[in-house]
């Protein structure tokens, strides 16, 4: 059940971040998961932004003071009896999975393995 709620959430916010939110600020954010709360009480709502470290801290700005606006949108497009206290995370997905490669790279590097310098810089 909270998986189905959490993909409602996802649905609705993304929905409202992608096309409704006037704040210039948001630019281009994406919604790509909702961490539900098993009382359901609290919707951690992560997402990636385009842009360099200053639009990214700008569009979360945006979206953090949008988000009473979100909560109440969210409450009325859904089926829910009490609406999550929501938060926006900005999700850092692909830069930690860049540096557990990274971290990988240096360990085949480092290691006795035949043809390995052919790989390492």
């Amino acid at each position: 059940m909270i998986r189905r709620l959490s993909e409602e959430i996802k649905r609705v916010v993304g929905r409202i971040v992608a096309m409704e939110l006037k704040d210039p600020r948001v630019g281009i954010a994406c919604v790509v998961a909702v961490d539900l709360s098993a009382d359901l009480g609290y919707a951690k709502i992560y997402v990636r932004v385009l842009g360099d470290e200053v639009e990214t801290r700008s569009a979360m700005e945006g979206l953090r003071n949008a988000t009473g606006h979100i909560r109440s949108e969210l409450g009325e497009r859904t089926r829910l009896k009490y609406i999550p206290e929501i938060s926006f995370q900005l999700d850092e997905t692909p830069e930690h999975a860049e540096r557990i490669e990274e971290l990988l790279r240096r360990i085949h590097c480092q290691e006795d393995i035949p043809d390995a310098e052919e790989d390492c810089p």
